[in-house]
């Protein structure tokens, strides 16, 4: 079992909180994860990816219309087109398996056609925000359940920059929305990857009412922390994280083909409401 103070210290640059902390296995799993960008090329034990969904399937579901679905994707070939689709990340066609979380309301939609009923509720945003919910948490629980393995895992929200080429590519049907993408192998042990620091507390943790104005203090530690991380790890990054966040939302550049995800929506069949 990992040191859950040296964990803490990695999660958050410091340590976050005193005292006696409740501790087992699965909680070193949570807080050692990092988003691995280089894989071997070894392929994954049979049933891995079975076992993956059906830890998919054991999370939450609003209502249980269970309204995700996963296309995983093994072909070199079409792991490099989605590698082109996403921004060239080339980590998508280095790793074994790549899977496609969707937030899926064509099976629902087909169930009630089949039963004769409308399906009106479809064309509002809430239907859709149900399952994108329900295919992030789904996801999550696989990517505890492959890095409870031994396995390495890296979500890809790129996909969306190209939403309706990887709709095609995947031959997706109306009502079916590419959410995010998800590396999944064995990282590669010559490239080593550190925990990345979190925000601290101070600044999501709110009790009873949320009070934005507190934060700063706490985000102005966090820069110093990050830029900090940045250093050790020998990154050329400049600035830190509020000057990041801060020009990503500056302009639509930051968006790129995300920009038009409404209408693109629309072409996959959401006629939202």
């Amino acid at each position: 079992m990992t040191n859950p103070i040296e964990l803490l210290l990695s999660r958050y640059g410091e340590i976050p909180f005193d005292g006696k902390i409740p501790w087992n296995d699965f909680l070193s799993t949570i807080l050692s994860h990092r988003s691995v960008r280089s894989y071997l090329s070894d392929p994954l034990p049979p049933l891995t990816l079975e076992l993956l969904v059906a830890a998919a399937q054991s999370a939450a579901t609003s209502a249980n219309l269970q309204s995700w679905s996963v296309v995983a994707i093994e072909d070199q070939q079409r792991k490099e087109e989605l590698s082109r689709l996403a921004g060239g990340q080339t980590h998508i066609k280095e790793a074994p398996l790549f899977l496609v979380w969707l937030a899926d309301l064509a099976r629902v939609a087909r169930v009630a056609d089949s039963r004769g009923l409308s399906h009106d509720a479809l064309d509002y945003l809430e239907l859709l925000i149900k399952a994108i919910v329900d295919a992030s948490i789904a996801a999550q629980n696989a990517t505890l359940a492959a890095e409870s393995l031994g396995l390495g895992t890296g979500y890809i929200g790129a996909i969306r920059k190209s939403t309706q080429e990887v709709a095609t590519l995947l031959n997706l049907p109306p009502l079916v929305f590419p959410v995010f993408g998800l590396c999944v192998g064995y990282p590669n042990p010559e490239v080593k990857t550190a925990i990345k620091p979190r925000l601290p507390q101070s600044a999501v943790l709110y009790r009873e009412t949320y009070k934005l104005g507190e934060q700063d203090e706490a985000i102005a530690h966090y820069n110093n922390i990050i830029k900090n991380f940045y250093t050790e790890q020998i990154m050329n990054v400049a600035g830190d994280w509020s000057q990041h966040s801060a020009e990503r939302i500056a302009t639509l550049e930051y968006l790129k083909g995300c920009k038009y995800l409404r209408e693109v929506l629309n072409n996959l069949g959401f006629n939202l409401l």
